[in-house]
């Protein structure tokens, strides 16, 4: 399990959004601290308060985030301190280090460090050295890393704001950086308490988690600021836990306490984004694409991803494609659906056949919208039960088209497709969403198959490039590819 799916399921698990800092600050501790004796060091008393912190916050937060800088203070008996701190930790709760490692040498060896020794979940970097840096903490994909796009230090204003208010160098940053992973293993640290900043980076990055800092000011309301940072399903941003609570002796229901409240703002401010969402393209091409819209959909909400990307088949393109989050945007998936039921209608089939795991919602609204039966091959047939190849009725000489969405190597395709045939079924088409213009279409055809796509990954790029939505070196890198 990677870190993302490590978070996203303890955030379901414990229906919060909340990190929680564990840091040996003495001026932390709450000062009747009475449950380690006088005689004590301080690194001992740390562990024992650090320890107690998590016994009573295990089953309220999503994470826990150890800033190394305060442990490094205290020496080597400081570092394994942490060390300890991180093996106490329940194994199912993700840990951020927060190091904001910005050091282009010792990059791939601290990487190592805290990736393969220390056994963190993710970690804080600056992104001022560039990609260069980022990359030797991208090369373990089943780690996280948080690029700090924006602090709250008012020092940095002059860096940050630089040139413009309109174009400053901190969304210049976030639409580097989003060039750099996806949005499942790169994220955004953003420390602020201004709503204009967080709508900003929100609209530039509507896919990314965002860790949120110095969120507590006097005189804020965290109301107005899940409201700018929240996504359409409640998440999609971290909340730290106040750090005067660590010095009280009822910290598990004050953390409780601020758990409830979130949730009420999440519940309402959800509610809210659904009902009041509504995209609009914000442009006219004189020779647009039938599918125009659709493309600009699928960009604007992360989609679509430009940058140097490493493919599960060990390519790098200079694009990347996760169609995930269709499925969670119910009028978008309908559009999807109706551009694929344009293609179905044109063929001969009985049954629609889903390729796992990708392709199953749109095979499930398929079948519902053009009301023919669906089956699926199954990925693979499990040592119990009924020990079926092919999920669903149907009887041999059945004619079945099978739907993926994106075609890259066809390999996928044809292995769902001649489980089919051997179960005594005719497979003759093949639609998918996207065509990665390999020739595999025409590897497909040699085979006996006739492929088909609702868009090709040049049209994507051709309209993309027309709508403003991509640069002219992203343009020209896609064609080079």
């Amino acid at each position: 399990m990677n870190f993302f799916e490590k978070l996203t399921q303890r955030i379901t698990n414990n229906n919060s959004l909340l990190i929680l800092c564990l840091d040996p600050n003495p001026e932390m501790m709450p000062q009747d601290q009475d449950t380690h004796p006088e005689q004590e060091s301080l690194i001992i008393a740390l562990e024992t308060w650090l320890k107690w912190v998590i016994e009573e916050t295990a089953d309220l937060v999503c994470a826990y985030k150890p800033t190394l800088g305060f442990y490094e203070a205290l020496g080597s008996e400081g570092l394994d301190l942490l060390l300890k701190v991180i093996k106490t930790i329940p194994d199912d709760i993700p840990i951020i280090l927060d190091a904001k490692h910005g050091d282009i040498n010792t990059s791939t060896v601290f990487a190592k460090a805290i990736f393969e020794k220390w056994q963190v979940d993710a970690v804080t970097v600056s992104p001022y050295a560039g990609q260069d840096h980022i990359a030797p903490f991208l090369v373990y994909p089943d780690q996280g890393v948080f690029i700090l796009c924006h602090t709250s230090n008012p020092g940095a204003v002059t860096l940050q704001e630089y040139p413009t208010n309109e174009a400053p160098f901190y969304l210049q940053v976030i639409k580097e950086a989003k060039t750099w992973a996806t949005p499942e293993q790169l994220f955004l640290e953003v420390g602020t308490t201004d709503l204009e900043v967080i709508k900003k980076i929100r609209f530039i990055a509507p896919e990314r988690l965002l860790l949120m800092r110095s969120v507590w000011s006097k005189g804020n309301d965290i109301h107005e600021i899940l409201k700018v940072s929240l996504n359409p399903m409640g998440q999609g941003v971290l909340i730290p836990i106040p750090q005067d609570f660590l010095k009280s002796k009822d910290l598990k229901e004050k953390v409780k306490n601020l758990n409830q409240d979130i949730n009420k703002s999440r519940e309402s401010i959800s509610q809210s984004l659904k009902d009041c969402e509504l995209w609009s393209p914000n442009v006219c091409l004189l020779n647009s694409h039938p599918h125009q819209d659709l493309i600009l959909q699928l960009y604007d909400i992360g989609c679509l991803l430009f940058g140097e990307y490493v493919q599960a088949s060990g390519a790098t393109f200079s694009y990347y494609i996760d169609l995930r989050k269709i499925i969670s945007q119910p009028q978008l998936f309908h559009e999807v659906l109706n551009a694929y039921a344009d293609i179905l209608k044109t063929l001969n089939f009985e049954r629609i056949a889903g390729i796992p795991y990708g392709s199953l919602p749109t095979a499930t609204g398929l079948s519902l919208m053009l009301h023919h039966p669906m089956i699926y091959p199954r990925k693979e047939v499990k040592a119990h039960g009924t020990r079926r190849l092919i999920e669903g009725t149907f009887q041999p000489g059945e004619k079945v088209v099978v739907v993926d969405d994106i075609l890259i190597t066809g390999k996928s395709v044809k292995e769902g497709a001649e489980k089919l045939t051997s179960s005594g079924l005719i497979v003759e088409d093949i639609v998918v969403f996207i065509d990665h213009e390999q020739g595999v279409k025409d590897q497909l055809k040699k085979e006996g198959y006739n492929a088909y796509s609702v868009l090709t990954i040049s049209e994507i790029t051709e309209t993309l490039y027309e709508a403003g939505r991509i640069n002219e070196q992203q343009y020209n890198s896609f064609f080079k590819s």
